[in-house]
């Protein structure tokens, strides 16, 4: 059976695509390392020698193809002078050896043989974690211009549509999460299930169909037109013709109070993405409830993947406020074995990040004092899409003794992170730092796990429940939702009788392995200089 599958190294969408549902064959070229020298023909002359590095300095901004002009984002010119292939692919070696967390872990191989993207595949562990998952699932590259452009803008090429992935195989099941605006007019509503694309069945099991599937499914460019039929919740049956152009995130919707017993106020909200435009909607969202006077706290995650740590932060402190949060660390970063004292692309002190107060200026006016809750518990609504500067905000609120209820499901377990390096056009994320909470824990590989009698590690109070396709996000009836609201109502999980709908089935029981495919920058734990 054919998953669907798509190959672009360059592209961000599909290469997402490519890691979630099907195996890559390895880059070509290449030497498996020897110890002998072997001279590299390049601007700097240098000889290469197994395990002997040159400072990383010595290569930058030498470029095969070098930038000209001012760069549209700072208004500097580019540094970029003339180089060549080998000149970038030894600067990434001798970065990576010094900034990579497990640099010892990386086979030396000559950069002589390689393409530049083939090569930075290489400089990676290939070491796997007690569970036999891969190390690092979190190498990738990306053009500068457009790492730039859509983490600080939101914007992407799309529909306005956030597919989940449930089966990539025969019998195929791809259905609608959510849109990426809230109430958006004329999409189809979430757990609206695809039934054709273009006129091939979802379930197509030839190359000409796996091809045309993708290429409806993640458009590579601004107005391709895509015939899709759905079928709704109800059994009706719906066609569409969807446009592809450019789509503006809006990562925090469907903000709302409900009531719950004995008179409190519960807040819900549905937070998508820690990106720059977060930050603005962040402190409205907080700035509402704070003004209903909320007695508890439901925030959706469920398909948050990560993104700046800072919103991560600034939210946590929203949610704790200032007394709970005065002087505490949110999160300590931890560098390899070279850098046990200083943040090495900082310089600064490795004193931990703080509960960020005031706005940074992300996407509002910085140097604002935050509104926050000031709540001693939370309830956190996860699966296996939250990620990374999500995981870090249940992290870094069980650090300062916030009780956290998780509900739902296991995390992906992404306690690492990255500053993005720009060399050449490329901006490169390599893992860099663990994040570490107050309690100094941050041992999480394998995700948060919510469980009855778990408040330890990567166990989390909480309740296991499968994701429900039936309702929309932000429903009182939805599955997760429902099962948060009981349990603020009755002090325990109760799955069952909390639903008007069908019961669903606890997250343990089920299959909840699906791929919601978004782009890299989505998706991880990332600091700014």
């Amino acid at each position: 059976m054919q998953a669907l599958s798509k190959i672009s190294l360059r592209s961000l969408q599909i290469s997402l695509i490519a890691s979630a549902l099907f195996t890559l064959s390895g880059c070509g070229g290449g030497s498996s390392g020897s110890s002998s020298p072997s001279r590299d023909r390049g601007d700097n002359d240098v000889v290469w020698q197994q395990g002997v590095f040159q400072p990383a300095e010595t290569f930058a901004n030498r470029c095969e193809i070098p930038r000209i002009g001012t760069n549209p984002f700072s208004g500097r010119p580019y540094a970029d002078v003339k180089g060549s292939t080998l000149d970038e692919n030894n600067w990434l070696r001798s970065w990576s050896n010094d900034l990579y967390l497990w640099y010892d872990e990386i086979v030396d191989r000559n950069p002589a043989g390689f393409d530049t993207e083939a090569y930075f595949e290489t400089l990676k562990t290939t070491e796997s974690t007690m569970s036999g998952t891969p190390k690092d699932q979190f190498h990738f590259l990306v053009p500068t211009d457009e790492w730039v452009a859509q983490s600080q803008s939101g914007i992407w090429v799309g529909y306005g549509l956030q597919w989940a992935l449930l089966s990539p195989t025969p019998p195929r099941e791809a259905v609608v999460a959510y849109t990426e605006q809230e109430n958006a007019p004329g999409l189809p509503p979430r757990g609206a299930r695809i039934l054709s694309i273009d006129g091939y069945s979802i379930d197509v099991n030839t190359q000409a169909g796996v091809d045309a599937l993708n290429a409806g499914l993640f458009p590579s460019a601004e107005g391709e037109i895509h015939q899709f039929r759905f079928r709704y919740l109800d059994g009706s049956e719906h066609e569409f013709t969807l446009t592809a152009g450019e789509v503006v995130s809006d990562p925090v919707q469907n903000i709302k109070v409900v009531d719950g017993a004995m008179g409190r106020k519960v807040g819900y909200m549905l937070f998508n993405d820690h990106i720059a435009t977060a930050e603005k909607e962040l402190v409205d969202g907080v700035s509402y409830l704070r003004d209903q006077g909320i007695d508890e706290l439901v925030l959706d995650l469920r398909y948050n993947g990560g993104g700046y740590l800072a919103i991560a932060s600034q939210l946590a402190y929203m949610i704790a406020g200032d007394m709970a949060t005065a002087g505490r660390v949110f999160e300590t970063l931890k560098f390899n074995d070279k850098h046990p004292e200083t943040n090495p692309v900082t310089g600064e002190p490795l004193l931990g990040t703080p509960f960020y107060n005031e706005t940074l200026g992300f996407s509002a006016e910085g140097g604002l004092l935050l509104p926050s809750l000031d709540l001693s518990r939370v309830f956190v609504l996860t699966g296996p899409n939250t990620c990374s500067a999500s995981e870090a905000i249940i992290n870094g609120l069980r650090g300062i003794d916030v009780e956290v209820v998780q509900i739902g499901d296991t995390t992906c377990g992404k306690p690492y992170g990255f500053y993005p390096a720009d060399n050449c056009g490329t901006t490169y994320f390599s893992i860099q730092f663990q994040g570490i909470n107050s309690k100094g824990f941050g041992d999480y590989t394998d995700g948060f796990t919510p469980a009855p009698s778990g408040d330890w590690g990567a166990e989390v109070n909480g309740c296991p429940v499968g994701d429900d396709w039936n309702h929309a996000l932000g429903d009182v009836n939805e599955a997760r939702f429902a099962t948060a609201l009981n349990y603020i109502n009755s002090g325990s999980c109760n799955l069952y009788g909390v639903m008007s709908a069908r019961a669903v089935e606890p997250a343990s029981e089920q299959s909840t392995d699906f791929t919601l495919p978004k782009a890299a920058w989505r998706e991880n734990r990332i600091y700014v200089r």
